[in-house]
């Protein structure tokens, strides 16, 4: 599946592409299990990811069986006309480990304005650190619902399978908007539900066999019961792309991977 659908097409594809009609329940953002409220879930959520960071990198290749490369790489693709120009400034939010930052450094002049990879974990980013290219980035601890950057600075802001797990999805893309300059762009890489036979599959591994090898390999059960919860707590593709243009987006898209487990979501900040 490779169909892009945009905001103009969002209110039908719900429908044509079997979505699960679920958004109204959404809250604002991620809660993971015990979080009574946005501090609270993103403490919950820094604590859970310093506590799986040692093996994130195994456990993720393990789990996608490698696809999550083809993600990446394929994202960063898609920005290559930004990635490019030496003088384009950069952000990797949710940074991680750093895979999504290497994904954008194999797009980029080694001339370039370093790009700035972030993360709001200390065990993540420390791992970042050993895989980073030093002359190529800045690695900074940061949250991304309070960047440490100016207004209007950035050419292109990305974040991989990080923006699910924001406490305010909203805030979220509303600092996003702030940071960007005139013309600047947005990727949110992250997972979805599909619908049909396929979502059927997914559901399955997702929520029943993901969890059990993700447990046992890590020591970390709550951390990968926390994953399949938080796909379903977040907004379809149709619904986020109405909080992009509600952020004020333009030409927002959304972009299925591999029959939409995953996907692409874009937008533009107007020139």
């Amino acid at each position: 599946m490779r169909t892009d659908i945009d905001s103009a097409s969002a209110s039908t594809a719900s429908f044509t592409i079997c979505w699960p009609l679920r958004d109204s329940l959404h809250s604002a953002g991620s809660r993971p299990a015990g979080a009574q409220d946005e501090a609270s879930s993103a403490r919950a959520v820094r604590e859970m990811f310093d506590s799986i960071a040692p093996r994130y990198d195994l456990l993720n290749h393990v789990l996608s069986c490698n696809v999550d490369r083809i993600w990446w790489w394929r994202t960063a693709r898609r920005f290559r006309h930004i990635l490019t120009r030496p003088e384009a400034r950069v952000l990797d939010i949710c940074c991680g480990t750093g895979d999504m930052t290497l994904a954008l450094l194999r797009r980029r002049s080694g001339q370039g304005v370093p790009v700035i990879a972030a993360d709001f974990s200390p065990a993540m980013l420390e791992r970042a650190r050993k895989k980073l290219p030093a002359r190529q980035t800045t690695v900074i601890e940061a949250d991304a619902l309070h960047l440490p950057i100016e207004s209007a600075s950035l050419d292109l802001i990305t974040t991989a399978f990080g923006f699910r797990n924001l406490a305010n999805y909203q805030d979220g893309l509303a600092e996003f908007f702030r940071a960007l300059a005139p013309g600047g762009e947005v990727g949110i890489l992250d997972f979805s539900e599909p619908g049909g036979v396929m979502g059927k599959l997914y559901a399955f591994y997702f929520r029943r066999i993901l969890p059990a090898i993700g447990s046992r390999l890590s020591g970390q059960g709550d951390a990968y019961a926390y994953l399949p919860q938080s796909v379903a707590n977040f907004p379809s593709p149709p619904a986020m792309l109405d909080l992009m243009r509600q952020a004020g987006f333009t030409q927002v898209s959304w972009t299925p991977y591999s029959f939409g487990i995953a996907g692409l979501w874009r937008g533009n900040k107007p020139a």
